[in-house]
Parts: C-alpha cells; sequence; structure tokens
C-alpha cells in the first residue's frame, strides 16, 4: 500500500493523465531533439544549449515520475454517501466572511489539483480543513497563518 494517497477528483485525475500524456509523447521527443542539436555544436564542456536541454530533461523526467506515482496512488472522490449541503472535496463552497465581507467561492480538491487562479484549494490547506464537514448556515472559524476569521457557509454545490 502506498504511504500517500492523492484525493482527487476525476476531472482532476483525467487532467493529470492529459499532462502525463503530453510530456511522455511530445515534451520528451522535443528535448531530445534539443539534446541533438547542441551536441552537433561540438565541444559540450561549454555548450549552454546542452546543458540548458539536459537540466529540462531532468525537469520533466521528475515530472513525468510525480504524476505516474500520483495516477498510481490516486483516491478518486465518491461524494454520494455525504448530505448535498456538506462541504466535502469536490464541491464548490461559497461563504460571506463576516461580519459583512464580500461572497468567495472555492472548490476543495486534492492537493494534486489545487490552483488557487482557478478557486481550487487543497484539502490540506487551513480554508478547507476548517470548512470541510460543515454545511450551509454553519458559522466556521478559519485559523491561517496571518489570523482567524470567521465566515458563513451560504452555498455548496458540486463542481
Amino acid at each position: 500500500m502506498a504511504d500517500k494517497t492523492y484525493p482527487m477528483t476525476l476531472e482532476g485525475k483525467k487532467k493529470i493523465e492529459a499532462e502525463l500524456e503530453d510530456l511522455k509523447v511530445n515534451k520528451r521527443a522535443e528535448i531530445i531533439e534539443r539534446i541533438k542539436v547542441a551536441r552537433s555544436f561540438g565541444d559540450l564542456s561549454e555548450n549552454s544549449e546542452y546543458e540548458s536541454a539536459k537540466d529540462e530533461q531532468a525537469f520533466v523526467e521528475g515530472r513525468i515520475s510525480t504524476l505516474e506515482n500520483m495516477i498510481r496512488f490516486a483516491e478518486i472522490i465518491d461524494d454520494k454517501n455525504v448530505a448535498a449541503n456538506e462541504v466535502t472535496l469536490g464541491r464548490t463552497v461559497t461563504f460571506n466572511e463576516l461580519p459583512d465581507g464580500p461572497e468567495e467561492a472555492y472548490t476543495i480538491v486534492g492537493s494534486a489539483e489545487a490552483d488557487p487562479m482557478e478557486y481550487k484549494i487543497s484539502n490540506d490547506s487551513p480554508m478547507a480543513k476548517a470548512l470541510l464537514g460543515h454545511k450551509v448556515g454553519d458559522k466556521v472559524t478559519i485559523e491561517t497563518p496571518g489570523g482567524s476569521f470567521d465566515v458563513e457557509i451560504t452555498k455548496v454545490a458540486k463542481a
């Protein structure tokens, strides 16, 4: 059994599989071609193009390994047995910061899918940890490194 599982939505797993396929099929071939061209320049000891391509190759191979591991130990989120108004992985939670803050909405996903720019937060984040298990109408105190604040959950929806 894996030491770590990667909770994720089915959509998130498909996105990771697509990235893995792109890295294996396209990116590897591009890097191999760059290395071949850089080798043709002669002396490899002072060849910055060659060094750059080799560095990128190492990064891509590391990312491939990481993605393969994430897929191998993926735990697809199943929220069928969770109330429709309860915050859980794979759902979008909308809340207002109390007393009169603006409405905010975040989708809670596994760490593998987290993307704050798309309002997808990791289930390991302080905000998600505080919200998980709560329902519409609940008031929740969220503790963050920058301090704590209170919110009221106004909506929970499938992502």
